[in-house]
Protein backbone atom coordinates (compact mmCIF):
# COMPACT_ATOMS: atom_id res chain seq x y z
CA UNK A 1 0.00 0.00 0.00
CA UNK A 2 1.70 3.44 -1.13
CA UNK A 3 2.30 6.22 1.25
CA UNK A 4 -1.05 8.24 0.25
CA UNK A 5 -3.37 5.59 0.38
CA UNK A 6 -2.16 4.53 3.69
CA UNK A 7 -2.74 8.14 4.59
CA UNK A 8 -6.37 7.99 3.17
CA UNK A 9 -7.37 4.54 4.50
CA UNK A 10 -10.99 4.34 6.04
CA UNK A 11 -11.97 1.09 8.46
CA UNK A 12 -13.60 -0.81 5.45
CA UNK A 13 -10.19 -0.85 3.79
CA UNK A 14 -8.46 -1.88 7.04
CA UNK A 15 -11.05 -4.18 7.55
CA UNK A 16 -10.52 -6.09 3.89
CA UNK A 17 -6.78 -6.00 4.27
CA UNK A 18 -7.58 -7.56 7.93
CA UNK A 19 -10.13 -10.16 6.61
CA UNK A 20 -12.44 -8.81 9.68
CA UNK A 21 -15.54 -7.14 9.79
CA UNK A 22 -15.66 -3.52 10.15
CA UNK A 23 -17.12 -3.26 13.72
CA UNK A 24 -14.10 -5.47 14.79
CA UNK A 25 -11.79 -2.69 13.59
CA UNK A 26 -13.92 -0.28 15.06
CA UNK A 27 -12.91 -1.79 18.57
CA UNK A 28 -9.71 -2.04 18.15
CA UNK A 29 -9.54 1.54 16.79
CA UNK A 30 -11.02 2.62 20.12
CA UNK A 31 -9.79 0.08 21.99
CA UNK A 32 -12.70 -1.88 23.11
CA UNK A 33 -12.06 -5.63 24.56
CA UNK A 34 -13.83 -8.89 22.75
CA UNK A 35 -11.17 -8.94 20.43
CA UNK A 36 -8.92 -12.30 19.71
CA UNK A 37 -5.22 -11.36 20.37
CA UNK A 38 -3.80 -12.13 16.94
CA UNK A 39 -6.67 -10.61 15.65
CA UNK A 40 -6.31 -6.87 17.40
CA UNK A 41 -2.42 -6.96 16.57
CA UNK A 42 -2.71 -7.65 13.16
CA UNK A 43 -5.62 -4.78 12.50
CA UNK A 44 -3.44 -2.30 15.19
CA UNK A 45 -0.41 -2.89 12.64
CA UNK A 46 -2.75 -1.94 9.51
CA UNK A 47 -3.87 1.22 11.82
CA UNK A 48 -0.77 2.21 12.50
CA UNK A 49 0.82 2.06 8.93
CA UNK A 50 -1.91 3.71 7.90
CA UNK A 51 -1.76 6.38 10.14
CA UNK A 52 -5.56 6.10 11.18
CA UNK A 53 -6.82 8.56 14.16
CA UNK A 54 -10.79 7.38 15.41
CA UNK A 55 -12.75 10.35 14.78
CA UNK A 56 -13.55 10.57 18.74
CA UNK A 57 -9.57 11.68 19.17
CA UNK A 58 -9.66 13.90 16.29
CA UNK A 59 -12.44 15.83 17.83
CA UNK A 60 -10.65 15.47 21.54
CA UNK A 61 -7.33 16.48 20.32
CA UNK A 62 -5.85 19.85 22.05
CA UNK A 63 -6.23 23.00 18.92
CA UNK A 64 -4.45 26.04 19.56
CA UNK A 65 -6.72 29.02 19.47
CA UNK A 66 -5.91 32.37 19.17
CA UNK A 67 -9.18 34.75 20.19
CA UNK A 68 -8.86 38.28 18.54
CA UNK A 69 -9.95 40.95 21.11
CA UNK A 70 -11.36 44.24 20.35
CA UNK A 71 -13.39 46.57 21.93
CA UNK A 72 -14.72 47.55 18.45
CA UNK A 73 -15.44 46.14 14.94
CA UNK A 74 -15.80 50.05 13.81
CA UNK A 75 -12.31 51.07 13.24
CA UNK A 76 -10.15 50.80 10.16
CA UNK A 77 -7.08 49.94 11.91
CA UNK A 78 -8.46 46.77 13.97
CA UNK A 79 -10.03 45.40 10.40
CA UNK A 80 -6.62 45.68 9.27
CA UNK A 81 -5.15 44.17 11.97
CA UNK A 82 -7.36 41.29 11.96
CA UNK A 83 -6.95 41.08 8.23
CA UNK A 84 -3.20 39.95 9.05
CA UNK A 85 -3.91 38.07 11.97
CA UNK A 86 -6.52 36.05 10.03
CA UNK A 87 -3.89 34.95 7.36
CA UNK A 88 -1.06 34.13 9.78
CA UNK A 89 -3.27 32.00 11.56
CA UNK A 90 -4.77 30.09 8.70
CA UNK A 91 -1.22 29.98 7.25
CA UNK A 92 -0.13 27.77 10.29
CA UNK A 93 -4.06 26.16 10.90
CA UNK A 94 -4.62 27.84 13.97
CA UNK A 95 -8.21 28.53 14.58
CA UNK A 96 -9.10 32.27 15.06
CA UNK A 97 -12.47 33.92 16.77
CA UNK A 98 -13.44 37.30 17.50
CA UNK A 99 -14.34 38.48 20.51
CA UNK A 100 -15.74 41.99 21.73
CA UNK A 101 -14.63 42.56 25.58
CA UNK A 102 -16.56 45.10 27.85
CA UNK A 103 -15.33 48.46 28.95
CA UNK A 104 -16.15 47.66 33.00
CA UNK A 105 -13.66 45.78 35.27
CA UNK A 106 -16.06 42.37 35.33
CA UNK A 107 -13.34 39.13 34.83
CA UNK A 108 -15.90 36.65 33.97
CA UNK A 109 -15.47 37.11 30.34
CA UNK A 110 -11.61 36.21 31.06
CA UNK A 111 -12.70 33.33 32.56
CA UNK A 112 -14.98 32.88 29.69
CA UNK A 113 -11.91 32.68 27.02
CA UNK A 114 -10.44 29.75 28.15
CA UNK A 115 -6.79 28.74 28.92
CA UNK A 116 -4.49 25.76 28.11
CA UNK A 117 -4.04 26.17 24.76
CA UNK A 118 -5.71 29.53 24.17
CA UNK A 119 -3.97 32.73 23.84
CA UNK A 120 -4.94 36.27 23.14
CA UNK A 121 -4.12 39.08 20.65
CA UNK A 122 -5.94 42.23 21.80
CA UNK A 123 -6.27 45.69 19.84
CA UNK A 124 -5.86 48.66 21.99
CA UNK A 125 -7.18 46.71 24.92
CA UNK A 126 -8.25 49.03 27.92
CA UNK A 127 -7.43 46.60 30.49
CA UNK A 128 -6.59 47.29 34.09
CA UNK A 129 -4.28 45.86 36.76
CA UNK A 130 -6.82 43.10 37.65
CA UNK A 131 -7.49 41.88 34.11
CA UNK A 132 -4.20 41.84 32.94
CA UNK A 133 -3.42 39.91 36.53
CA UNK A 134 -6.31 37.24 35.85
CA UNK A 135 -4.79 36.86 32.07
CA UNK A 136 -1.59 35.59 33.95
CA UNK A 137 -3.30 33.62 36.40
CA UNK A 138 -5.28 31.71 34.09
CA UNK A 139 -2.01 30.98 31.93
CA UNK A 140 -3.66 33.37 28.92
CA UNK A 141 -0.67 34.81 26.86
CA UNK A 142 -1.53 38.23 25.89
CA UNK A 143 -0.17 39.67 22.65
CA UNK A 144 -1.39 43.66 22.65
CA UNK A 145 -1.22 45.49 19.82
CA UNK A 146 -1.24 49.03 19.32
CA UNK A 147 -0.91 49.59 22.87
CA UNK A 148 -2.78 52.30 24.57
CA UNK A 149 -0.75 52.53 27.70
CA UNK A 150 2.88 51.49 28.77
CA UNK A 151 4.05 47.67 28.19
CA UNK A 152 4.33 45.52 31.23
CA UNK A 153 6.30 42.68 32.30
CA UNK A 154 2.77 40.93 31.95
CA UNK A 155 1.95 40.72 28.21
CA UNK A 156 3.73 41.36 25.01
CA UNK A 157 2.99 43.87 22.56
CA UNK A 158 3.50 44.61 18.69
CA UNK A 159 2.99 48.40 17.50
CA UNK A 160 4.56 51.45 15.37
CA UNK A 161 7.54 53.42 15.62
CA UNK A 162 5.06 56.22 16.34
CA UNK A 163 8.04 58.55 17.62
CA UNK A 164 9.95 58.03 14.77
CA UNK A 165 6.76 58.86 12.16
CA UNK A 166 5.78 61.88 14.17
CA UNK A 167 9.49 63.34 13.55
CA UNK A 168 9.15 62.06 10.13
CA UNK A 169 5.94 63.85 9.25
CA UNK A 170 6.94 67.25 10.48
CA UNK A 171 10.50 67.22 9.22
CA UNK A 172 8.22 66.48 5.58
CA UNK A 173 6.77 69.91 6.88
CA UNK A 174 9.79 71.83 7.64
CA UNK A 175 11.22 70.73 4.50
CA UNK A 176 8.60 72.49 2.70
CA UNK A 177 9.06 75.54 4.27
CA UNK A 178 6.75 75.38 7.01
CA UNK A 179 7.38 77.09 10.48
CA UNK A 180 4.28 77.26 11.91
CA UNK A 181 3.28 73.81 12.40
CA UNK A 182 -0.22 72.96 14.54
CA UNK A 183 -0.60 69.18 15.80
CA UNK A 184 -3.37 67.53 16.63
CA UNK A 185 -2.34 64.74 18.84
CA UNK A 186 -5.63 62.30 19.79
CA UNK A 187 -6.03 60.89 22.68
CA UNK A 188 -3.57 62.74 25.19
CA UNK A 189 -2.60 59.93 27.37
CA UNK A 190 -2.29 57.35 25.26
CA UNK A 191 1.23 55.92 24.35
CA UNK A 192 0.84 56.19 20.31
CA UNK A 193 -0.05 59.99 20.90
CA UNK A 194 2.24 60.53 23.18
CA UNK A 195 4.88 59.59 20.93
CA UNK A 196 3.78 61.01 17.84
CA UNK A 197 3.46 64.25 19.78
CA UNK A 198 7.44 63.75 20.80
CA UNK A 199 8.68 62.89 17.37
CA UNK A 200 7.00 66.35 16.82
CA UNK A 201 8.31 68.67 19.16
CA UNK A 202 11.76 66.87 18.29
CA UNK A 203 11.88 67.75 14.72
CA UNK A 204 10.75 71.32 15.33
CA UNK A 205 13.42 71.35 18.36
CA UNK A 206 16.40 69.73 15.96
CA UNK A 207 15.26 73.10 13.36
CA UNK A 208 15.54 75.43 16.45
CA UNK A 209 11.96 76.26 15.93
CA UNK A 210 9.95 76.66 19.06
CA UNK A 211 6.87 74.72 20.08
CA UNK A 212 3.58 76.87 20.76
CA UNK A 213 1.06 75.59 22.95
CA UNK A 214 -1.16 77.41 21.84
CA UNK A 215 -1.07 74.99 18.15
CA UNK A 216 -0.93 72.15 20.16
CA UNK A 217 -4.73 70.31 20.30
CA UNK A 218 -5.92 67.34 22.48
CA UNK A 219 -8.31 65.30 21.25
CA UNK A 220 -9.75 61.78 20.14
CA UNK A 221 -8.89 59.77 16.70
CA UNK A 222 -11.93 60.87 15.39
CA UNK A 223 -13.15 62.76 12.37
CA UNK A 224 -15.46 65.42 14.45
CA UNK A 225 -12.71 65.65 16.89
CA UNK A 226 -9.95 66.88 14.01
CA UNK A 227 -12.96 69.16 12.27
CA UNK A 228 -13.19 70.80 15.43
CA UNK A 229 -9.62 71.06 16.60
CA UNK A 230 -8.78 72.22 13.27
CA UNK A 231 -11.62 74.62 12.87
CA UNK A 232 -9.84 76.53 16.18
CA UNK A 233 -6.33 76.53 14.80
CA UNK A 234 -7.51 78.04 12.00
CA UNK A 235 -9.52 80.70 13.87
CA UNK A 236 -6.87 81.77 15.70
CA UNK A 237 -5.04 85.37 15.03
CA UNK A 238 -2.40 83.67 13.64
CA UNK A 239 -2.96 80.03 12.48
CA UNK A 240 -0.74 77.46 11.43
CA UNK A 241 0.10 76.86 7.80
CA UNK A 242 0.46 73.40 8.22
CA UNK A 243 -1.38 70.74 10.37
CA UNK A 244 -0.32 67.27 11.19
CA UNK A 245 -2.91 65.02 12.92
CA UNK A 246 -2.52 61.98 14.80
CA UNK A 247 -4.86 60.04 12.68
CA UNK A 248 -6.16 60.18 8.96
CA UNK A 249 -9.93 60.62 10.40
CA UNK A 250 -8.50 63.58 12.12
CA UNK A 251 -6.88 65.16 9.10
CA UNK A 252 -9.61 64.87 7.09
CA UNK A 253 -11.81 66.41 9.97
CA UNK A 254 -8.88 69.50 9.49
CA UNK A 255 -9.31 69.71 5.56
CA UNK A 256 -13.47 69.78 6.02
CA UNK A 257 -12.59 72.64 8.85
CA UNK A 258 -10.45 74.52 6.02
CA UNK A 259 -12.94 74.08 2.94
CA UNK A 260 -15.71 75.23 5.19
CA UNK A 261 -13.69 78.63 6.16
CA UNK A 262 -12.23 78.90 2.36
CA UNK A 263 -9.19 78.27 3.03
CA UNK A 264 -7.44 76.03 0.29
CA UNK A 265 -5.97 72.68 0.82
CA UNK A 266 -2.29 72.60 -0.12
CA UNK A 267 -2.40 75.95 -1.06
CA UNK A 268 -3.19 78.13 1.98
CA UNK A 269 -2.58 75.08 4.43
CA UNK A 270 -0.75 71.86 4.32
CA UNK A 271 -1.77 68.54 6.39
CA UNK A 272 -0.49 65.13 7.14
CA UNK A 273 -2.12 62.61 8.74
CA UNK A 274 -1.46 59.67 10.48
CA UNK A 275 -2.14 56.08 9.19
CA UNK A 276 -2.85 55.78 6.21
CA UNK A 277 -6.03 53.91 5.92
CA UNK A 278 -8.73 54.30 3.00
CA UNK A 279 -9.94 57.45 4.34
CA UNK A 280 -6.76 59.21 3.01
CA UNK A 281 -7.08 58.20 -0.36
CA UNK A 282 -11.21 59.58 -0.21
CA UNK A 283 -10.28 63.26 1.15
CA UNK A 284 -9.77 65.97 -1.51
CA UNK A 285 -6.78 66.41 -2.28
CA UNK A 286 -5.62 62.77 -1.30
CA UNK A 287 -3.58 62.90 2.05
CA UNK A 288 -0.04 62.64 1.98
CA UNK A 289 0.12 60.46 5.67
CA UNK A 290 2.47 58.38 7.86
CA UNK A 291 1.74 54.82 7.26
CA UNK A 292 1.37 52.02 10.24
CA UNK A 293 2.04 48.51 9.20
CA UNK A 294 -1.32 47.42 10.53
CA UNK A 295 -1.47 44.03 8.71
CA UNK A 296 1.97 43.14 9.43
CA UNK A 297 0.87 44.05 13.43
CA UNK A 298 -1.77 41.50 13.44
CA UNK A 299 0.89 38.80 11.45
CA UNK A 300 3.34 39.36 13.51
CA UNK A 301 1.05 38.97 16.70
CA UNK A 302 0.35 35.50 15.69
CA UNK A 303 3.58 34.52 15.30
CA UNK A 304 3.85 35.66 18.78
CA UNK A 305 1.36 33.83 20.17
CA UNK A 306 2.16 30.35 18.13
CA UNK A 307 5.36 31.01 19.83
CA UNK A 308 4.20 31.01 23.46
CA UNK A 309 1.45 28.46 22.48
CA UNK A 310 4.00 25.64 21.84
CA UNK A 311 6.08 26.92 24.55
CA UNK A 312 8.67 29.13 22.87
CA UNK A 313 10.41 32.77 23.84
CA UNK A 314 9.80 35.05 21.22
CA UNK A 315 12.91 37.11 20.43
CA UNK A 316 11.35 40.03 21.97
CA UNK A 317 8.76 40.87 24.52
CA UNK A 318 7.99 44.65 22.96
CA UNK A 319 8.60 45.17 19.03
CA UNK A 320 8.01 48.44 17.05
CA UNK A 321 7.51 47.91 13.50
CA UNK A 322 8.57 50.81 11.25
CA UNK A 323 6.19 53.01 9.80
CA UNK A 324 6.55 55.20 6.21
CA UNK A 325 5.50 58.26 5.00
CA UNK A 326 3.31 58.55 1.73
CA UNK A 327 3.51 61.16 -0.19
CA UNK A 328 0.29 62.28 -1.95
CA UNK A 329 -1.39 65.66 -2.70
CA UNK A 330 -1.84 67.75 0.82
CA UNK A 331 1.50 69.37 1.09
CA UNK A 332 2.56 72.23 -0.45
CA UNK A 333 5.00 75.51 0.25
CA UNK A 334 3.39 77.91 2.84
CA UNK A 335 1.58 80.80 1.36
CA UNK A 336 3.60 84.23 1.50
CA UNK A 337 1.53 86.47 3.62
Amino acid sequence: MSAKKRATASLSDIAEQAGVSISTVSKVANGQPDVAAATRKRVERLLAESSYVPPKRRQSAPQERITFLTRTMNSPLTLDVLRGAAAEAQAHDLDLVISVHPDDTDLKWIDDLGGGRTAVVAVRPTLDADQRARFRLLGIPLIVVDPYTRPDDVSYSVGATNWAGGLEATEHLIAAGHRRIGMLTGVADTQSSLARQHGYLAALGARGIPADPELIRHGEFSYDSGLADGTALLRLPNPPTAIFAASDFQAAGVIEAARRQGVRVPEDLSVIGFDDQIVARMTAPQLTSVRQPSEEMGKHAVRVARQLLLGEEPMARHTELATTLVVRDSVGEPRVR
